[in-house]
């Protein structure tokens, strides 16, 4: 029971130190983020993104490796045996009992002179490989760029939902309370005032699905960022949006895009890297020469009167060598190399065809998207002010008495849907100037 005990309070110590540890690190986090803000938070924290940095680091080490070949290797060797044996003793007969120790010592030295540039074209592989490390980061960055932007955004016009139809549903209870005083006076049905109780429902159901969408679209944003889920996360709105912004035309964008983007660099540096791989395969062809040095002596307690350190000195000896290594037939091991270094080097080049077709391809929907987001955003804030005066004009009637409950409710339920296509081409068209605007290279901000 003791034991059971004291592991309890063990446990219970380490997860308090852990939520403490947790609730530490939210309170660093801001009460309302801002679009920049999340960018750079995800820049710094995301775990693939961190990962990456690690391959990055990992192919600094590969550059430093590759430099260190240049200069010599130095070994040292240390060996020391002790042998116990019986040998004839020739002054009293028989056999007797002899410990012999014995020691060897040495020092080498090797140092390549030669081999084809092979050292100076890995060091060049792998600065290339470290290049595109570092761009791979880049690449990343600029995904989770857009993802982030696109949920901000999709919560924006949730919000800016949830207004307008908080704005739509008090209108409703208004009209609600107003047909139950008129009903009760007998002006009007119990269909019509059933109707005004249906319309106030379906407000509050709008309503409460709006309200479902900005939880799924905060959601959605707190784990892109991969913030806990205790956190109470909330947005910080930008002061003011700009929906219709000057855009370049799409062959500037193009231009600007194949010459900026990490994507295209990246397969550029794929082709300097097969390139380099074809340098190296060649290198297996060529001859090798490497300068070899030794220093050694040894020790054997075999004869008392040889002492320990005359030994070691009369058996001091040095050595000097040149080795010379001339490839002449290797079962095609070398041709192979180089042919398949060659055929990489076009599929490298194809590689990069293909990411710049992509990337135009992308560019190009991305224009007609800006364009087409535009002309809905247009029609729509049109129709919108067209919807809402005509409602206005209706409800003033109903009051009047000049229409009937149901050219009201029609007229309401344009507008509401209007009022609905109106925001959505709003953030549609945002979002899509900032994508395009973003693959020619410009940061995303409000």
């Amino acid at each position: 029971m003791k034991k059971f005990l004291i592991i309890l309070i063990a446990a219970i110590t380490l997860s308090a130190t852990g939520i403490h540890a947790q609730d530490s690190t939210l309170q660093d986090l801001p009460a309302q983020w801002s679009l920049q803000y999340c960018i750079e938070y995800a820049k710094k924290n995301n775990i693939q993104l961190n990962n990456l940095r690690l391959n990055t680091s990992s192919a600094e080490q590969d550059v430093l490796q590759a430099k260190a070949a240049r200069y010599p290797s130095v070994s040292a060797s240390l060996s020391q045996s002790f042998v116990n044996g019986k040998k004839t003793d020739v002054v009293v007969g028989g056999l007797s009992s002899q410990a012999n120790f014995s020691g060897n010592y040495g020092i080498n030295s090797s140092v390549t002179l030669y081999n084809g540039g092979y050292i100076n074209n890995n060091i060049t592989a792998k600065q290339i490989s470290l290049q595109s490390a570092n761009l791979s980061v880049e690449e990343t960055q600029n995904d989770i760029t857009l993802n982030i932007t696109e949920s901000f955004l999709n919560i924006l016009l949730a919000q800016e939902t949830i207004k307008y139809l908080e704005d739509v549903l008090v209108t409703s209870k208004a009209q609600l309370q107003q047909g139950q005083q008129r009903y009760d006076a007998g002006s009007i049905s119990k269909k019509d005032f059933l109707q005004f109780e249906a319309q106030t429902a379906s407000d509050e159901y709008n309503l409460v699905n709006a309200q479902n969408n900005y939880r799924l679209n905060v959601l959605t944003l707190k784990q892109t960022l991969q913030l806990p889920s205790a956190y109470d996360f909330k947005i910080e709105a930008p002061d003011n949006i700009t929906v219709q912004e000057m855009i370049p035309n799409l062959a500037s964008a193009q231009d600007a895009a194949l010459s900026t983007r990490p994507e295209i660099k990246n397969s550029q540096l794929g082709i300097d890297l097969a390139k380099t791989n074809l340098l190296l395969a060649r290198s297996g062809t060529l001859p090798t020469v490497s300068l070899g040095a030794n220093l050694a002596s040894g020790y054997a307690n075999l004869s008392p009167d040889n002492k320990y350190f005359t030994q070691i000195n009369n058996n001091f000896y040095q050595s000097l060598g040149l080795t010379v290594g001339i490839p002449i037939y290797s079962r095609r091991v070398n041709k192979t190399s180089i042919e398949k270094s060659k055929i990489a080097i076009e599929q490298a080049k194809l590689s990069l065809a293909d990411t710049k077709l992509n990337l135009s391809t992308q560019l190009e929907q991305a224009y007609i998207n800006v364009q087409n987001r535009q002309a809905q955003y247009t029609a729509a804030e049109k129709q919108m002010k067209a919807t809402q005066d005509s409602y206005d004009i209706t409800n003033e009637q109903l009051r009047l008495g000049a229409v009937n409950m149901v050219e009201l409710l029609q007229q309401k339920n344009q507008y509401v849907q209007a009022l609905q296509s109106y925001i959505q081409a709003k953030y549609s068209a945002v979002l899509y100037n900032k994508i395009y605007n973003f693959y020619t290279g410009v940061p995303v901000s409000f």
